[in-house]
């Protein structure tokens, strides 16, 4: 392992232990509640996070051939199962007992099993409402290993657009400037709708719900 990987797993601990911090404060109705991933609530997005580390690669491998071969159908499927059997004290417990965990997804090393972290907890904090602000060097490591591959797979149309974040030295395109605080920006890429107010620049609306 280089000085870059165990700075990024350092980083993945840190977020893990801080979300799983803040779940164990949240009460049974925000458990419940929606968050920026569509048809899931709090306990299938954690459902999602944890699968990994409770998952052998021959059961995830079984589970996808039970899915037809598709991901996301697998992904679904999976955490809603869990998040039916699983309490919010066990989800907790999933996320901070496996802080250290060393699972990546397939290609995309340490920086991409940040960006699982950080993507989905922002699906659950801004869903909720609640202003958490992800620390700018994770914000920095997540976006710069932000490839034309990982954009892509979001499905997001950013033609015309240069996304420039007012609190990180990060850009992303060309065309009319899109401007606000990096993890909003990052939102966006994933194709999350913010709030209005959120983003400035005259293709905001672009992003906006």
């Amino acid at each position: 392992m280089d000085i870059f990987e165990a700075i990024e797993f350092q980083a993945i601990e840190h977020e893990r232990t801080e979300l799983a911090d803040l779940y164990d404060e949240l009460t049974t109705a925000q458990w419940d509640a929606p968050t920026l991933c569509a048809g899931w609530r709090v306990r299938e997005v954690v459902a999602h996070t944890t699968q990994p580390f409770r998952s052998s690669t021959g059961r995830t491998v079984a589970e996808l051939v039970r899915s037809g071969f598709s991901f996301n159908r697998m992904a679904d499927r999976t955490a809603r199962r869990d998040a039916a059997r699983m309490s919010p004290d066990a989800l907790v417990a999933a996320v901070r007992d496996n802080a250290r965990h060393p699972w990546t997804p397939p290609g995309g090393g340490p920086a991409g099993a940040l960006s699982h972290e950080v993507i989905h907890g922002l699906d659950i904090t801004e869903g909720l409402g609640l202003d958490r602000r992800v620390p700018p060097d994770r914000l920095a490591i997540v976006l710069g290993g932000m490839s034309p591959r990982n954009v892509a797979f979001f499905g997001v149309d950013l033609a015309g657009v240069r996304l420039e974040a007012t609190d990180l030295d990060w850009h992303h395109g060309t065309g009319s400037p899109v401007r606000g605080a990096a993890q909003d920006l990052l939102l966006a890429v994933c194709g999350r709708r913010l709030p209005p107010g959120r983003l400035a620049g005259a293709e905001a609306g672009r992003f906006t719900r």
